[in-house]
């Protein structure tokens, strides 16, 4: 299958980074015709030391080993059906993971690696996979409970990426992708979000989460200051 790879392939990539106790990520570029464009895997430890990957990306030795040193990869969570480029090789390095994909992406997915869930108890309360409304169940998300607060983990729902150089970077602020503050860009409501009055509701009740400390997302910068309010701003252009 085009695009997918079968071999463990590593893209440029940086280091594992620390978020909280049990929550890590990496940013990773992917190369496109128009430009390299930022990607990210979240991975969170469950209680037990079982991870969950979300968003797989392959890392090179050392940064696999960090992750393996850390805890068992346990789960891998497809975010949504464009997010297949290293299933394949993750669920070949590590057999026994377990694929979750929102009901929506299974068809998708399922063209590279079984699905075995579309929708998962993780065992722990810190840890709550989510399938986001509005979006023809085609997008999940990661809800993480953290010694300091909550991380909301989403996939392509909110974009961060700054401009990028050249015609590309152009025709990506363009169409809506980029620029200097989080976004839901307006091609992703016209291509992935089927009813904007329930995605707008339910980022209204994670902004209404006391503790939200930080949103991560797949692409661009994670929002560290303001989550909540960002949240609501982007529910209000929904209305």
């Amino acid at each position: 299958m085009a695009g997918i790879f079968k071999e463990w392939t590593v893209l440029p990539h940086g280091k594992v980074t620390k978020l909280e106790e049990n929550l890590r990520t990496v940013v990773g570029e992917l190369p496109m015709p128009l430009g390299d464009f930022p990607r990210r895997m979240t991975v969170a430890r469950l209680r037990d030391g079982r991870l969950v990957v979300f968003s797989a990306v392959a890392l090179d030795e050392a940064e696999m080993h960090e992750l393996e040193s850390w805890g068992r990869p346990a789960y891998l969570v497809v975010p949504n059906e464009r997010h297949r480029k290293d299933l394949h090789i993750w669920k070949a390095r590590y057999p026994e993971l377990v694929v979750v994909a929102p009901p929506g992406a299974r068809e998708r997915v399922a063209e590279v690696v079984a699905v075995d869930a579309t929708a998962v108890d993780f065992g722990d309360p810190d840890v709550t996979f989510v399938v986001v409304p509005g979006t023809a169940e085609r997008e999940s998300a990661l809800v993480v409970k953290t010694p300091n607060g909550t991380t909301l983990v989403l996939n392509e729902i909110i974009w961060n990426v700054d401009d990028r150089p050249g015609f590309g970077g152009w025709l990506f602020h363009l169409i809506g992708f980029t620029g200097d503050a989080p976004k839901i860009p307006a091609l992703n409501v016209v291509a992935n979000i089927k009813d904007r009055s329930a995605l707008k509701a339910q980022l209204e009740r994670w902004a209404d989460l006391p503790d939200l400390i930080r949103v991560v997302v797949s692409h661009g910068d994670i929002i560290d200051q303001r989550a909540a309010a960002v949240l609501r701003e982007l529910a209000a252009k929904l209305a």
